[in-house]
């Protein structure tokens, strides 16, 4: 699956759990080699103080890309999720949902963000309808995508789950993203 210039959803999700200096920081020394010492001055910090926001940002990277240990399988969390969504059960979601999961929304109105388990069951419960879709897997990832009627993508949904709960998901409801994407035709 291809997102602009072959950027993958999966990345810019991470990457987007990362705060801005810890982006900045693993971003500029990791991808183009600039030295501490240069960060520091963009974040008026010290390159000891930016190599600690690069290594930060590195670890969350690792620990978001690592799969789901023991436990449920993914996909099953996932559907547990979707199921629960569409029958409104409160309780069952925050079962599945990682207390400080991010709900990350890429609309044609800019990205929104909520966290936390209770706010995100909240939305996840009010949408519910929206849960019906096509399980597909998004760079590895558990996912769900739906269409409209006439096989027009409506959303893409991408899951991470870490220890049998889910951690992030990103959804991407925008028309003009979903048409840079390389995705299924509807089922």
């Amino acid at each position: 699956m291809a997102l602009g210039d072959s950027v993958g959803l999966a990345l810019l999700t991470v990457l987007d759990s990362l705060r801005p200096d810890e982006r900045l920081a693993f971003v500029l020394h990791d991808v183009f080699a600039v030295p501490f010492a240069e960060i520091g001055t963009i974040l008026g910090k010290s390159a000891d103080a930016t190599k600690m926001l690069a290594s930060r940002g590195r670890r969350r990277i690792q620990v978001a890309q690592q799969p789901a240990s023991a436990g449920r399988p993914q996909r099953e969390v996932v559907q547990a999720f979707l199921a629960a969504a569409r029958d409104g059960q409160f309780e069952q979601l925050l079962q599945v949902l990682h207390p400080e999961v991010k709900f990350t929304v890429h609309t044609p109105n800019g990205t929104f963000v909520t966290l936390g388990a209770t706010e995100v069951a909240t939305r996840a419960r009010v949408a519910g309808g929206a849960a019906r879709g096509h399980a597909v897997t998004v760079n590895g990832r558990p996912g769900v995508i739906s269409w409209s009627e006439d096989g027009t993508s409506l959303s893409l949904l991408a899951f991470t789950v870490t220890d049998g709960h889910i951690t992030e998901i990103t959804a991407v409801v925008d028309p003009a993203k979903l048409a840079l994407m390389d995705l299924p035709d509807p089922v």
